[in-house]
């Protein structure tokens, strides 16, 4: 899905507060912007074919080994070079509603869509409902499929406990994906990594393709890792703005705000669609919310919040509540 994605700036030229990127905006990065600044000359040269030096920093970060840790262009790199590899499965399962890049990847690449799966396709926490699915039933999925596929994207986004690299390593039914773009809060570096057993870890990077993070990238990844840098210092706290943001949607007559276990959440509109209140916030807040609707599953009354500082939350409220007025 090239467009339809959340943080879609580029539509508008007036925006001051986005609410349709789930990734934290309060990080400070000046610090990494400062010494890639420094480190412009990498560009003159050919980066590391695979991203050895970081998956390294990678894997005794997570007490692995670095045969275990393949190092991708993002997230969304990973989805399509398992699915690639993995084809001949043939079939897959995916946890609806969620991150629609799982279905095109497997649309690509020819699976069929069945309850029994070879290939299981999991989001946890899951975009876009910001639900957490149990330790103990993620194992328990991975027993009725061939290949469990859990992208804990999100996992730095919640405080509920969710299976570590170490977890599963010697098992070959389960791959778990991260992202070092939302960990971060670097989305434009395009950084992610799976973690897996030897095994499995190997089969992808056989298919993989050379030179796949460029070498400002790779910079920037190996200073986040060493650094150990933190996107979110208080992350307590800024849940806790998500429940008081809740409260206040789930105040307003016509609109549901749902529950979450990270900083995100969908809500729906009653009273019109959710792309008729995008538009006007956008056109006359300069407010940006997701229009959920091409979430499989949804409806086109689901929208996607994620939580800002307090005072844009407040004026979110006060936006939706100018909207719904004129609807009357």
């Amino acid at each position: 899905m090239i467009e339809g994605h959340g943080d879609d700036l580029y539509r508008y030229d007036n925006i001051k507060m986005n609410f349709s990127s789930n990734i934290y905006n309060g990080t400070d990065l000046s610090a990494l912007e400062a010494y890639l600044s420094s480190r412009m000359a990498v560009v003159r040269s050919y980066p590391e074919p695979s991203a050895a030096s970081l998956e390294r920093m990678i894997a005794s970060e997570c007490g692995i080994s670095p045969d275990e840790v393949l190092v991708t262009s993002g997230a969304v790199d990973a989805i399509y070079l398992i699915a690639q590899v993995y084809r001949n499965e043939g079939t897959c399962r995916i946890m609806q509603p969620t991150f629609r890049e799982y279905e095109d990847a497997c649309r690509v690449f020819g699976y069929q869509e069945r309850e029994d799966g070879a290939l299981c396709w999991l989001c946890n926490p899951n975009n876009p409902t910001g639900d957490v699915m149990a330790t103990d039933e993620v194992l328990a999925l991975a027993e009725r499929h061939r290949l469990l596929i859990v992208d804990q994207s999100y996992e730095d986004y919640t405080m509920a406990a969710l299976l570590q690299p170490a977890d599963v390593m010697g098992r070959d039914d389960i791959i778990l994906l991260h992202s070092m773009t939302k960990r971060y809060a670097v989305p434009g570096l395009r950084l992610g990594y799976v973690t897996a057993s030897a095994r499995v870890i190997s089969r992808l990077r056989q298919q993989y393709r050379p030179w796949a993070i460029n070498a400002l990238s790779l910079e920037a990844g190996k200073w986040l890792v060493s650094h150990e840098a933190i996107a979110i210092k208080d992350l307590s706290s800024y849940l806790a703005e998500t429940q008081r943001l809740r409260t206040m949607l789930n105040g307003i007559e016509g609109i549901e705000a749902q529950q979450t276990q990270t900083n995100f959440f969908l809500c729906t509109i009653q009273q019109a669609t959710a792309a008729e209140l995008k538009e006007c916030l956008a056109r006359e807040h300069g407010i940006l919310i997701r229009d959920a609707s091409n979430f499989t599953g949804l409806t086109p009354h689901h929208f996607r919040i994620a939580t800002q500082s307090p005072a844009e939350n407040d004026a979110l409220v006060t936006a939706i509540r100018f909207f719904l007025n004129k609807q009357q």
